[in-house]
């Protein structure tokens, strides 16, 4: 009787635990809030017209390339970032999407991430994180539903930022890409104030050109990234890297690749302008 008992505890013990190694990751759905259906705006800024979240996804859906600048503290940036993936695959084939989150190094975990999930997609949550060897920098509770829903979808899931190893070679040895409109003195001057505002108003000129030889080539890389990535094509990045006038739009065009199409994810009571981006998502800041 004893041993039939012990018997049946270590077969529930070990359905228990082939159940829980079988759990699939749970993308999260692709829905706006209450809060963000009430609280935001969104803006044409080539057009002063005020649109609804699907009639922007309509004007994004003929876009062949489209950069989404967010504050990256922001949870409900992320959430209409996920949103919107999901509703312009919807509209039409998706090409691919590009993560500033994902670095170069990673790019071929992610391949055999997808590659595995395709085959069997029960996977828990933590073992994806440590598959993708992802940076604890990007919080995961901001970033999972649109990690998920990138991982889970047919499209490709790209990197659109430089490795450890990249960051510290520009840190140690600056250089700067070459091209006329990223390096005018204006984007210049507006991207150094932006980086010592960033550092509490103080920073060495050394610090600040290595900081500077890391903005512009984070920029370049994801500029080229989105010219060579399948399309149509959606970039995911923070909101200066996406600016028409400071970031990844002005490398694009240093290599003579059409426009992309910009969305500003931004606090309600700033201005953007229209030569910042196209579009603008006005929403209630909720982190500094």
């Amino acid at each position: 009787m004893k041993i039939n008992f012990i018997a049946g505890a270590l077969l529930l013990s070990l359905a228990s635990l082939l159940t829980a190694c079988q759990q699939k990751a749970t993308v999260p759905q692709a829905a706006l809030s209450r809060a963000v259906l009430e609280t935001s705006q969104i803006k044409s800024l080539t057009q002063s017209q005020t649109l609804t979240p699907q009639a922007l996804v309509e004007r994004l859906s003929s876009a062949g390339m489209v950069i989404v600048g967010e504050n990256h503290r922001e949870a409900a940036h992320h959430e209409i970032e996920q949103w919107l993936m999901t509703r312009l695959a919807e509209k039409r084939p998706q090409g691919s999407v590009l993560l500033e989150m994902i670095s170069s190094d990673q790019q071929a975990a992610v391949d055999s991430l997808r590659q595995g999930l395709k085959a069997s997609p029960y996977i828990r949550e933590q073992r994806i994180q440590e598959l993708l060897n992802w940076n604890s920098g990007w919080p995961w509770p901001l970033y999972r539903g649109v990690v998920l829903t990138a991982l889970y979808a047919r499209y490709p899931l790209l990197a659109a930022n430089l490795s450890r190893a990249e960051v510290s070679a520009l840190y140690q040895t600056p250089q700067f890409p070459p091209g006329e409109r990223s390096s005018a003195p204006p984007v210049i001057r507006a991207l150094s104030a932006a980086i010592v505002a960033m550092h509490g108003g103080k920073m060495e000129h050394s610090q600040l050109k290595s900081m500077l030889s890391i903005q512009q080539n984070r920029d370049r890389m994801m500029a080229q990234q989105l010219l060579n990535a399948p399309k149509p094509a959606l970039l995911i990045a923070g909101s200066f890297h996406a600016a028409k006038n400071l970031g990844v739009p002005l490398h694009m065009a240093d290599l003579n690749g059409p426009a992309p199409v910009v969305v500003i994810l931004a606090a309600s009571g700033t201005e953007v302008q229209a030569e910042e981006g196209d579009y603008v998502w006005y929403l209630p800041a909720t982190s500094p």
